[in-house]
């Protein structure tokens, strides 16, 4: 942070870390805010999951988030309107009625820069 203005790679870590906690707050109002409408969160299995419906999975605890812990933001790739990262927490879910347990959760990120805000366009769930 340089003169009190973040760095795009923080607003991006900032993101990051701001979807896991809404996640576990059950907060979809601010998901909604960061992550692109016509967005999709590929899981672990490869279903490519549009966001309004992984937002409603979270809203009815068919995906119940129940607290994260991260381990590193690595792999940050920025252009002029595009950039990229991977993310690593330890997350405690219950997921389609398996667990609750603990996943190490890889998350990569892909942004785009609408309208002057970086928004999430897409998140590719694996493990590490």
């Amino acid at each position: 942070m340089e003169n009190g203005i973040l760095s795009v790679e923080e607003i991006l870590k900032n993101r990051y870390r701001q979807v896991n906690d809404a996640m576990v707050a059950k907060d979809t109002k601010t998901l909604a805010e960061l992550i692109a409408p016509d967005s999709v969160l590929v899981h672990m299995t490869g279903y490519v999951q549009p966001v309004k419906e992984w937002l409603a999975q979270i809203e009815s605890e068919e995906m119940r988030y129940y607290a994260w812990q991260e381990d590193a933001i690595k792999a940050i790739y920025i252009t002029d309107n595009t950039a990229s990262l991977v993310g690593q927490s330890r997350v405690k879910a219950r997921v389609w009625g398996a667990g609750p347990a603990t996943w190490r959760l890889q998350i990569k990120m892909d942004f785009e820069k609408i309208d002057g805000d970086w928004k999430i366009i897409k998140q590719s769930a694996s493990t590490y």
